[in-house]
């Protein structure tokens, strides 16, 4: 896996033209510096010294997600004076997802990787509507000079709060919404805002002899894949939501800002949780409960621990995360069980070039036998990756 992605990364290099550059850009009185930097650029880790930021923007997580993904990890980071944006995503070719009789020349997308990350912003910079109209149209023109023609990034429901309020509703989608729990709340009113029947669950799971702790990563890692795996094959999930035994292999070596929580009654381990920290934001990354214990869910007993073990850490949230793709799912009405606060999930959908992208819209109709305005006005982004 390793290697196909260092052939993949010379490839993109070459062919996206991504190797790391910096460049003025003046527009009246604004002199903004624009650079799109690689992992081992040292003004990536300089960069988030200055910003709040979280798990999904460091730049070995951004690597783990290359790997899992075949993508060029990079991060654009553009500046005027005290106002800094910066935002990390995976470069990914597109023109190999059709049949070898649909070829077609070398066309490049960019995602975000796995949960949300978003875009980060200096305290000047987010105070500043006119700064983040043209960061947002300089990150277009330098995606577009990349051979890029399309990007879709999610982001982060905490610290791009409001971004709905001054983005147009053109690119900027309102996807559903997340819940967290407040950790600056005392623990008589974090449980308080508990759903009723998550209290009466909870005592009963602890009546029953369940107790929940923290694990270290490796020594219960391989229980935490098997009960991963048999959730996704329960509830039929998608293939994105499959990770293989590598993957946790690599999250494990975060260190510190990753974290494993199990719930057990006497030896056997119930289910178990994978949770992340980094600037006072605790974020739940993946978890699974065994078959034997689903109609019980020993993971309510989990997420009422982790909240109150988070607490006492001094951290000032948990994000738990909304239901799949954003939706008010049965997902999403178990997680808001825990809290009443919510944020709005958004995602920026940018269509980079025109004409490339109606392209591979087109070549997907082919392949899939549909009209083409029937995949373009598909809900999913970007159209041509659509199923």
């Amino acid at each position: 896996m390793v290697r196909a992605y260092l052939t993949y990364l010379t490839d993109a290099a070459t062919e996206s033209d991504s190797t790391e550059h910096e460049i003025n850009f003046y527009l009246g009185k604004h002199k903004m510096n624009i650079q799109v930097i690689g992992l081992s650029d040292s003004l990536w880790l300089e960069t988030l010294e200055k910003l709040r930021h979280d798990i999904y923007h460091l730049p070995e997580y951004l690597y783990l997600e290359s790997i899992r993904n075949n993508a060029l990890a990079e991060a654009i980071v553009i500046s005027e004076d005290d106002k800094i944006f910066f935002l990390p995503y995976l470069l990914r070719r597109c023109d190999n997802i059709f049949d070898q009789s649909l070829a077609t020349q070398k066309l490049f997308d960019v995602v975000s990787p796995y949960g949300y990350p978003g875009i980060l912003l200096s305290e000047k910079a987010a105070s500043t509507k006119e700064f983040l109209d043209l960061a947002i149209n300089q990150l277009i023109s330098t995606l577009r000079a990349k051979k890029v023609c399309s990007a879709f990034f999610r982001l982060h429901p905490i610290l791009n709060s409001g971004f709905n309020d001054f983005l147009s509703p053109d690119i900027c989608n309102v996807n559903g919404e997340t819940v967290s729990v407040n950790l600056n709340l005392s623990e008589a009113e974090i449980w308080s805002q508990t759903r009723p029947e998550h209290r009466t669950s909870i005592n009963k799971l602890k009546r029953l002899g369940m107790t929940a702790r923290m694990v270290p990563f490796q020594e219960y890692i391989s229980e935490f894949i098997s009960l991963y795996h048999e959730t996704m094959d329960r509830v039929g999930a998608g293939r994105s939501y499959y990770f293989d035994d590598e993957y946790f292999s690599d999250l494990s070596k975060l260190g510190e800002k990753v974290h494993l929580c199990i719930v057990q009654l006497e030896e056997k381990v119930t289910c178990s949780g994978i949770f992340t920290d980094c600037c006072g934001i605790i974020q739940y990354h993946l978890g699974g409960t065994k078959n034997e214990f689903f109609k019980q869910a020993p993971s309510k007993l989990m997420f009422d621990y982790i909240r109150f073990w988070a607490k006492e850490r001094g951290n000032e949230v948990l994000h738990l995360g909304g239901g799949v793709g954003g939706g008010k799912d049965s997902l999403y009405h178990f997680k808001a069980g825990f809290s009443k606060q919510t944020h709005t999930f958004l995602t920026l959908r940018l269509i980079i070039d025109e004409k490339k992208y109606r392209h591979l819209v087109e070549l997907r109709a082919k392949f899939l036998n549909k009209e083409t305005e029937k995949v373009l006005n598909t809900h999913f982004f970007p159209a041509y990756r659509s199923s």
